[in-house]
């Protein structure tokens, strides 16, 4: 078909859904141009498919809604187990039972690595960020080894698959970082990376915004997009056919992850569990996170901009502690199974309006054809959660982490002052101090906040194998303790 006859078609198509307006400066667009806008909206835009979302999540948006805040029961206990209360004896049964799994080439890991570093102030994969510890590394790099260890713990012929999933935003540049890095390690047939999808971002009555005179507006689909993109790009297939049984799945911007944590996969194996989530315990009742509860007998994320004030702060009479306290931190296991069969499923649509940069299209307007900056919110981008499936699980478990050894979030630049490079540096140094005290060191002095003290993830995962350096020693920060394999 040539360039006109797709023009007339795409046009035909367009007007039927009231989108037209993104053929508005065909005239003024040069060949490769023209190329690029029918390529987006071939690729890009299904309106049908547009229509029925933005309908959905408008009719969502505006629902007259149940008050959860009437619904909520927090966590049965026996279906959460708390790693502080839990007994050493008890833990190093479930890591066994995870080692094993991971030695038998049944999990892997899902890093959710869609987005950039905006907040940070670049435009970069935010896995690629460099925090500022002593060794320099990226997000990407300290996972990567992270799991290079565990594998090495698991014993010989562990093999733990590593699948990324990028954004149109940051693949090419995520490809490129692992290429330019020889993939951290890891053999390349190891490390899988794939993008989820994007839809189009539109104005508040449902039209597609430009981007510029020859692209649409898009968005990634949100974290939730994740169980449409392991179909479609055929990583289902590809776990299936190697045997991957569970999998790990976890947003890229926790500097403390426990990549394939073997006590977290080993109790949802235990349990025989379907799907299962990571919780810390939240402590602050305004603190910006979810908790996770029971909803009509059924376990859900609850955000906690839908916690009124007295749900948030309520307490146990028991032991003082907020009775919602089951924070989510995006940190889930899957089984294999269970993606697959739900795969197909319809997500909810979460609404967000935004100050979405467009292209003015409108005729006799002043700025037609200028690139716009809006300055209150002009526009919606639809998200799917990842959490949204977790009512769907026949067998549901959740795990209660430490904080101080499980989550410390990447979001903000240092001018905020928390969730930032310099907070999430500090609870490194803190946890790492830990480790060698708790390994026999006599001493870890100048141990303030910014006090430089890192232990590389090839030297050890969680602490462990850390006697012989730190037995009987006094160290002074900054102290930088690397592996003997690393370059």
């Amino acid at each position: 078909m040539g360039e006109q006859q797709q023009y007339e078609a795409q046009k035909k198509e367009l007007s039927k859904w009231n989108q037209q307006h993104l053929l508005t400066f065909w005239p003024d667009l040069c060949e490769a141009e023209r190329a690029k806008l029918l390529e987006s909206l071939r690729d890009g835009v299904d309106c049908a498919s547009l229509d029925d979302a933005f309908r959905r999540a408008m009719a969502t948006a505006t629902s007259a809604k149940e008050d959860l805040n009437d619904l909520l029961k927090p966590l049965e206990k026996e279906m959460l187990l708390s790693v502080e209360a839990a007994s050493e004896a008890e833990l190093q049964e479930l890591q066994e039972v995870g080692l094993d799994r991971i030695r038998a080439g049944e999990v892997g890991v899902i890093l959710l690595a869609g987005g950039q570093g905006t907040r940070l102030g670049s435009t970069a994969p935010k896995g690629t960020y460099n925090v500022g510890l002593p060794s320099g590394k990226s997000l990407f790099q300290l996972q990567a080894e992270r799991i290079r260890k565990l594998e090495q713990l698991a014993g010989p012929g562990a093999r733990i698959p590593w699948f990324i999933m990028t954004s149109e935003h940051t693949h090419r540049e995520t490809v490129e970082y692992f290429q330019v890095n020889d993939y951290f390690g890891l053999p390349v047939e190891q490390v899988v990376l794939f993008r989820q999808r994007s839809v189009p971002c539109v104005d508040l009555a449902g039209r597609i915004l430009l981007d510029d005179k020859w692209k649409a507006a898009t968005a990634p689909d949100g974290n939730g997009g994740i169980y449409r993109a392991l179909k479609d790009e055929g990583i289902l297939d590809t776990l299936e056919r190697d045997g991957v049984k569970f999998l790990h799945a976890h947003s890229v911007d926790n500097i403390l992850i426990k990549v394939a944590d073997p006590v977290f996969m080993g109790y949802c194996v235990r349990k025989r569990a379907d799907c299962g989530v990571k919780v810390i315990e939240k402590v602050e009742p305004n603190e910006a996170i979810g908790v996770l509860c029971d909803v009509k007998g059924k376990y859900q994320v609850v955000e906690y901009s839908e916690l009124s004030q007295e749900t948030a702060n309520r307490r146990n009479p028991s032991d003082g502690k907020l009775t919602f306290n089951a924070g989510n931190i995006c940190n889930h296991f899957f089984t294999t199974e269970f993606l697959r069969r739900i795969a197909d499923t319809t997500m909810p649509l979460h609404v967000a309006k935004k100050k979405i940069p467009y292209v003015d299209t409108e005729e006799g307007s002043a700025t037609r054809g200028q690139r716009l900056k809006p300055t209150t919110p002009n526009g919606i981008k639809m998200e799917k959660f990842i959490f949204d499936v977790f009512p769907l699980a026949e067998r549901f478990v959740a795990l209660e982490g430490r904080r101080e050894e499980e989550f410390s979030a990447l979001k903000n630049s240092d001018s905020v002052g928390f969730d930032c490079p310099s907070s999430v540096r500090g609870d490194i140094y803190r946890l790492h101090r830990k480790w060698l005290i708790s390994a026999g060191a006599l001493e870890v002095s100048g141990g303030l906040k910014e006090a430089a003290c890192e232990i590389a993830p090839l030297l050890s995962y969680a602490g462990e194998g850390l006697e012989k350096i730190a037995r009987g020693q006094s160290f002074h920060c900054p102290v930088h303790l690397s592996a003997v394999d690393e370059p």
